[in-house]
């Protein structure tokens, strides 16, 4: 497990659809009283990306690293001190760049708290020209 995961408390929900990753609350994730931080939301949100990245690889030899390029999250509402789920979407898989959408909500998967788009860059091999 990724040190930052294991400090989140994360865990996963497979089902046949979607990897949907949980984060507990716990008082360490305390921002301002009583809510959320805003970094372990972002974190989640990267790490839901992350999962879903492995997940598309499946029986490919996984990169021996994954380096975001970019993360950029929208904080749509603040996170209460409850639990958080968060799933992301792959929209491309090229040969060194992944693109993809994450979602974190907490009661409501239909009022998200944030969401964010990543690029993760990942060397398949050499492109051939």
């Amino acid at each position: 497990m990724l040190p930052y995961a294991h400090f989140l408390g994360l865990r996963a929900d497979v089902d046949a659809d979607e990897v949907r990753l949980v984060m507990p609350f716990d008082d360490r994730l305390i921002g301002a009283p009583g809510r959320l931080h805003g970094g372990a939301t972002a974190g989640l949100l990267e790490l839901a990306g992350v999962v879903r990245l492995l997940v598309a690889l499946g029986d490919e030899e996984v990169p021996p690293q994954l380096k975001p390029v970019t993360v950029t999250v929208d904080y749509l509402r603040e996170g209460a001190a409850r639990a958080t789920y968060a799933s992301a979407t792959l929209t491309r898989l090229g040969r060194r760049i992944a693109n993809l959408h994450a979602v974190a909500w907490q009661i409501d998967r239909a009022r998200p708290i944030a969401a964010a788009n990543l690029n993760i860059l990942l060397d398949r091999g050499a492109v051939v020209a």
